[in-house]
């Protein structure tokens, strides 16, 4: 994070910081601010992180031998013997990694404090939600910005976010608001990751509405219980009222009625709450659904009347995140025409239930669903979209080294709801793919699967698909779950390059993704 000409002096990045506990030098000049000491350049400021693995303040010395003239961290002076004590400044906070996301607005100018900043966090559900409310904002004629853990949209340009779903980190977030700033954007969606909360990456984004899909069993591998997730999704809406606060503009949150996080949420202060339900009472609640194969038609009901609305998303948690989306609307004193159009015109997000067509006499679908409760959704609407006697072939699998209680709930999930179940790879890290696999067998095979006729075991993800497409049949589903718009697959430590929608182009045709380790043992 650097302008080659700009610099700022260490007390103004200082200011921002919620809590300083000592301060030792004097005001230099900074010239930007990284966290990677094999980055740093001559005037950089340094932030010392303590890592799950790596412990940023052992490379204090080697940040300074690089040209650093300031370092942020969280050990007292006393505790880093051996630095050159006077060569830089060194400033003690309580959390570096919150302070790395306030330096990176305070260097960016605080641009979340320039527009109308909402943020959506939830386990499921997030990307589709926040490209709705996009869509919505655009028909209501605002200049909107988006990050998604898919794509950045800055006036007409479309930035790739990444490889796999975070939110990314706060120089990212902060250059992409700033970029906001300078094209006149007025409003901007965020989608946020429990684990971009919990490590701060949103610090220095100052949100006057925070929205919520649902919260259910999730990344317990970092959170350590689904209290701690809990609570780590719920910080979004503890710190909307003490955020800074833009004129005129106030502090909404928008709760999801049917999801037992209203519960927790709900006391939680905003200077405005609106609800959203599919069935229940709410501000703003579904009625007259109609669900088909291709579209969803359904009245909305919204505190100043009802408007029609037709979507291309299908399946009844679409729905749901068509309503949050309608709920940040109403937040914002939207127009009801406006909430329509905008749904109607966002067609889909890429690896969201997205239709991969060859010719084939049967429906290909690739999907992100990678939780129980998403993958259920999921085959539930794979199921409304099958012919008379057509059956649905899941292919899924669970990631390494993360929640190891979604292998069996999962595969619980897919032996009832799937005709066929397909288990393969997915990002099996430096676990066993063969015990990760092994455990949602287990459950799928206590719903009543037997391996080798309703059950299989592929650890090749493109094998996996191709064998779902070579045994469907004419008014079949086959749908691959878990990898949605990913482009690499993790195996011990390395990312191979995947895209499961290349992957099922290609079975359709009878062939292979051959780009796993895996399939070098075929």
């Amino acid at each position: 994070m650097r302008e080659e000409t700009k610099m700022l002096p260490v007390k103004y990045l200082i200011e921002a910081l919620p809590t300083v506990l000592s301060w030792t030098g004097g005001n230099v000049e900074v010239h930007g601010v990284v966290a990677d000491s094999r980055r740093v350049c001559p005037g950089d400021l340094f932030v010392a992180i303590p890592g799950l693995n790596v412990d940023g303040h052992r490379f204090i010395a080697e940040a300074v031998s690089e040209g650093a003239v300031a370092v942020v961290g969280e050990r007292a002076p006393q505790e880093l013997p051996g630095l050159p004590w006077g060569a830089f400044t060194y400033v003690r906070v309580p959390d570096a990694r919150e302070a790395w996301g306030w330096l990176c607005a305070a260097w960016y100018g605080f641009p979340s404090r320039k527009m109308t900043l909402i943020g959506v966090t939830g386990t499921d559900g997030k990307t589709t939600t926040v490209n709705l409310i996009y869509a919505v904002l655009r028909a209501a004629g605002l200049n909107v910005g988006m990050i998604s853990t898919v794509n950045a949209c800055i006036g007409e340009e479309e930035i790739d976010t990444g490889l796999h779903t975070t939110t990314p980190d706060p120089p990212d977030i902060q250059a992409y608001l700033a970029r906001m700033v300078e094209a006149g954007t007025t409003h901007a969606v965020l989608e946020v990751t429990s684990h971009g909360l919990a490590q701060h990456r949103v610090a220095g984004c100052d949100f006057d509405v925070a929205a919520v899909t649902n919260i259910t069993h999730e990344h317990l591998d970092f959170h350590g219980s689904l209290a701690a997730y809990q609570q780590a999704k719920a910080s979004l809406f503890d710190g909307l009222t003490r955020s800074f606060r833009k004129p005129g503009v106030p502090k909404a949150a928008v709760l999801n009625r049917d999801d037992s996080s209203y519960e927790y949420l709900s006391p939680i202060p905003a200077d405005r709450r609106v609800t959203y339900s599919v069935d229940g009472e709410a501000d703003v609640v579904a009625r007259d659904v109609v669900y088909g194969p291709m579209a969803t038609r359904l009245t909305i009901r919204l505190p100043e009347g009802e408007v029609a609305v037709e979507t291309a998303l299908v399946g009844a948690y679409n729905v749901s995140n068509v309503l949050a989306a309608a709920a940040v609307g109403v937040a914002l004193d939207l127009p009801p025409e406006a909430i329509a159009s905008g749904v109607a015109a966002m067609r889909g997000v890429p690896g969201r239930m997205e239709r991969i067509e060859a010719g084939q006499d049967f429906l290909a679908i690739v999907d992100f669903a990678h939780t129980p409760w998403a993958l259920e959704q999921a085959l539930r609407t794979a199921r409304t979209m099958a012919g008379e006697h057509g059956r649905v072939i899941v292919v899924f699998g669970c990631a390494g080294l993360r929640d190891r209680a979604k292998r069996e709930m999962m595969g619980h999930v897919a032996g009832r709801l799937a005709d066929l179940v397909i288990i393969t790879a997915e990002d099996p890290r430096t676990e066993s793919l063969e015990e990760i696999m092994a455990a949602s067998a287990v459950a799928a095979r206590a719903e009543g699967k037997r391996e080798g006729v309703d059950l299989w075991r592929v650890p090749d993800r493109g094998e996996a698909i191709r064998l779902a497409c070579q045994i469907a049949q004419p008014g079949d589903v086959v749908i691959a779950c878990g990898k949605g718009h990913e482009q690499s697959m993790c195996f011990g430590t390395t990312e191979y390059p995947w895209d499961d929608r290349e992957a099922m182009r290609l079975a359709l045709r009878g062939e292979t993704l051959d780009t796993l380790p895996t399939a070098r043992d075929l």
